[in-house]
């Protein structure tokens, strides 16, 4: 029998979706299932809490994980500060669409995955935070830890260094940082062109920050080695440790910050610098904004 079905998208913070029907014909529709209760942040969210250890992320197998929940795919604007649309897509407004970039669900061998019967962990989850979402109705939710590439942009290779960005800031002053450093009292993240670099998302905050950097990819790290996926966007849930590393093949200026614009525009922004590259192309883009910049 041919049968139409409901699909949800949730939003990056999982504070709204949007439904759409999946018909083999035009005019079918499907029930809508009951909703699961909308999830609620708590003070288990802050970072340093009990169960929340940052660096017991650093060298832990992936590949090894338990994982049975979900988070975003969330695709950002690969622009430069000039706006040249570097995802060739058209000047869209991606900072809010549910997207997996170069990343994908196919061909994926879920058999090799350890799927935890009761303690189900996510690595991309804060262990007590509360996040962890439960799919309703017998459901799955996917997760950043079921990602993988369908076709590899880049050979694998060791990264040459390690840089460690904290997100830090303060809720009641409402400042954000990273670093504890604010973009207008900070120097420049001064990148190599050709090397690979590796760096360290230790979230210290309750809310969660989607990392963006501009003019180049971003790898996210899920133990998946050369399949790992290709983003645009990096988010790092409260409390959580993410690894991504980045190919250093765009010259120029660029802006790396959280991507959410009140964050940015409070202090959660960095400028790239990439030394080094063909002279033809140097300095696309100059990325110094007073206001702490906006993507």
């Amino acid at each position: 029998d041919e049968q139409a079905y409901t699909i949800f998208a949730e939003s990056m913070g999982r504070s709204g979706y949007a439904r759409a029907t999946l018909a083999p014909e035009e005019g079918m529709e499907a029930a809508v299932p009951q909703l699961r209760e909308a999830a609620r942040l708590t003070m288990a969210d802050m970072g340093g809490m009990p169960g929340m250890d940052h660096g017991s992320m650093a060298g832990m197998d992936h590949g090894n994980m338990d994982m049975d929940s979900s988070e975003d795919m969330s695709g950002m604007d690969h622009s430069s500060m000039e706006g040249t649309d570097q995802s060739n897509m058209g000047g869209m407004d991606h900072s809010n669409m549910e997207a997996m970039d170069h990343s994908g669900m196919s061909g994926m061998d879920h058999g090799s995955m350890t799927m935890g019967k009761e303690d189900k962990s996510d690595p991309f989850y804060a262990k007590g935070s509360g996040l962890m979402p439960k799919a309703a109705n017998g459901g799955k939710f996917l997760s950043y830890a079921d990602l993988k590439a369908q076709d590899p942009l880049y050979e694998d290779r060791e990264p040459t260094r390690e840089i460690e960005l904290r997100l830090t800031g303060n809720m009641e002053r409402y400042t954000w940082s990273i670093n504890g450093v604010k973009y207008e009292d900070a120097d420049p993240i001064r990148l190599k062109y050709g090397e690979r670099v590796r760096f360290k998302f230790v979230n210290e905050t309750m809310m969660t920050h989607p990392m963006h950097l501009h003019g180049m990819w971003s790898i996210l790290d899920v133990g998946a080695g050369q399949w790992n996926p290709i983003k645009h966007t990096i988010n790092v849930n409260p409390g959580t440790t993410v690894y991504m590393e980045t190919e250093v093949d765009e010259p120029g200026q660029w802006a790396f910050h959280c991507h959410l614009s009140y964050h940015a525009a409070a202090g959660m922004f960095r400028k790239v610098i990439i030394e080094g590259g063909p002279d033809s192309t140097q300095a696309k883009t100059d990325v110094i904004a007073e206001d702490g910049g906006e993507a």
